[in-house]
């Protein structure tokens, strides 16, 4: 078990020797915080830069536009689905530049604004396109407290804004004001999504974290540069768009670092799986599920004899058989995995999976020597798209 709410089986693969004892003072939580200031948000102690009281006005609104790019909304999207039984308002999420149909809505609803720098150009693309065709909306924008275009914007629209403190980037911004003011609005628990004080006290978690990134450091200098992620919870989409972008954008750096790739089981099945098992060797694999009791069940009268399997089986037991069979499979050919297993379905799970993963990519990032918390890349792109704009 990683945590009670998750079951972990590791890599099947030789892990070099190590002393966990030799790491611990790496996670010792002042420690880290010194390092890493935006892990504060992280705590239990993190102190937001609004009053929980501010919220209290928009909670009636049963519609929200949640506006923003990148690590500003993919978060929270994660959120949403992952803990969608528990929330009663519609969420729309704007993540990208397209061409949006049906905007038009007499319904009064709440923007949320998300943009670190207040000058993000699909932000403001998007904005536009509601306030022109959702004139009646109330307007929350979250942004640095300095000059730029949102905070501007906001004068112009009279709408409250929250900060959105500058050591904070925005893949590692989903436990601050950036996710747990959405989360709040949801009628979830913003201090439950906070595990990072019980889990650098946990040695089981530590050693399995400190488990992980040799095991990914091996694959890698075995030419393994292909992190392929094999889902079988489709309600953890958003969670591995999440880890994607945090992967990426903090390890791809210097001609380092791997590809994150998201498989979507049972459908990849029949388009991928043949690849993944007898194509380059180039991969190492990582699956998900969960362990879900609400699943549909299979009519009887419906099932021919040829699927009797499926007489009294619910869809849960098909994923798990494939799941299981795809692992066997993996086991016959000597291709090296690890599994997470969703237990519970709650806040405190998904607390501790941002929590992991966004350790896992620090740790990787110091044996990589690379900087997690710049991207300079993709200013780069920023900058000319704007210039082949004017």
């Amino acid at each position: 078990m990683l945590t009670k709410n998750i079951f972990y089986e590791s890599f099947d693969i030789k892990k070099k020797k190590f002393s966990v004892n030799s790491s611990t003072k790496y996670f010792n939580l002042n420690n880290l915080i010194r390092k890493f200031p935006f892990l504060d948000s992280f705590t239990s102690k993190y102190k937001y830069s609004f009053k929980k009281k501010k919220l209290e006005s928009f909670k009636k609104y049963s519609e929200i536009n949640l506006i923003g790019m990148g690590g500003s909304i993919l978060g929270s999207e994660a959120i949403y689905d992952f803990l969608n039984y528990k929330i009663k308002k519609k969420f729309h999420f704007f993540n990208n530049l397209q061409n949006y149909k049906n905007l038009k809505s007499n319904k009064k609803k709440l923007n949320i604004i998300i943009s670190k720098s207040g000058n993000t150009l699909e932000t403001f693309s998007n904005l536009n396109l509601i306030l022109t065709h959702q004139n009646k909306n109330k307007n929350l924008i979250i942004t640095e407290n300095q000059r730029n275009i949102l905070s501007k914007l906001a004068n112009k629209l009279k709408a409250d804004v929250i900060e959105h403190k500058n050591y904070i980037g925005g893949r590692y911004s989903v436990l601050s004001e950036v996710g747990m003011v959405p989360a709040e609005l949801m009628g979830l628990n913003e201090k439950k999504f906070k595990r990072l004080n019980q889990l650098v006290k946990n040695k089981s978690f530590i050693n399995t974290l400190i488990k992980n990134v040799i095991s990914i450091r091996q694959s890698m200098s075995l030419g393994k540069n292909n992190f392929v992620i094999i889902n079988y919870d489709e309600t953890l989409n958003n969670f591995l768009k999440w880890y994607q972008q945090l992967a990426a954008e903090s390890l791809g750096k210097k001609g380092k670092g791997f590809f994150p790739i998201i498989s979507t089981m049972p459908k990849d099945n029949h388009s991928l799986l043949q690849l993944f098992l007898d194509g380059p060797q180039n991969n190492f694999f990582t699956f998900f599920s969960s362990n879900e009791t609400n699943s549909l069940k299979f009519k009887k009268s419906l099932t021919y004899k040829e699927f009797k399997v499926l007489d009294k089986k619910k869809i849960d037991d098909v994923l798990y058989a494939q799941k299981k069979a795809t692992q066997n499979v993996f086991r016959k050919k000597k291709i090296p995995f690890r599994s997470f297993k969703i237990i519970n379905r709650n806040e405190e799970t998904l607390g501790e999976l941002f929590t992991f993963f966004v350790l896992e990519t620090l740790v990787l990032s110091s044996y990589l020597k690379v900087n997690p918390v710049d991207q300079p890349s993709v200013e780069l792109i920023k900058k000319e798209t704007k210039k082949i704009l004017k």
